[in-house]
């Protein structure tokens, strides 16, 4: 068995190795554990740019469409007074890295859209209205 002393950043670890034949294999024995590297902090390269306001402030009487999780809105398919059936798609959500599309509950018109491509949306936000 041979000791080493190894720095890794700026810290000291004494660690034992045994030697072996090639045949076998090598294990390592550290006696203190390696530390995780320290996260770096880094500064933007653009400004972050806020999410686009709600497009309408009222909500039409009728079926809400709610956002079923928050995330953001990759695509808004119909536009106000559309006819759509049930089980067409209407918006397009982006949660955890995953295209969520957001069917209508049921057939009908769309009354209003309540918000916009790009906006950040939490979950039971009303994002648009079927009459």
């Amino acid at each position: 068995m041979r000791r080493f002393k190894i720095n890794v950043n700026g810290k000291s670890y004494d660690v034992a190795v045994e030697e072996i034949d090639a045949s076998a294999s090598a294990p390592v024995v550290m006696t203190s554990p390696a530390p995780s590297p320290a996260p770096v902090a880094t500064e933007p390269t653009e400004p972050v740019k806020a999410a686009e306001p709600v497009v309408s402030a009222t909500v039409a009487e009728g079926q809400k469409i709610e956002a079923p999780m928050p995330g953001t809105i990759l695509e808004v398919k119909v536009n106000v007074g559309d006819k759509v059936n049930k089980g067409d798609v209407l918006f397009v959500l982006e949660a955890m890295k995953l295209e969520n599309e957001l069917l209508a509950p049921c057939t009908g018109t769309i009354a209003s859209i309540n918000t916009s491509k790009g906006s950040v949306v939490n979950s039971g936000d009303i994002l648009g209205v079927i009459n």
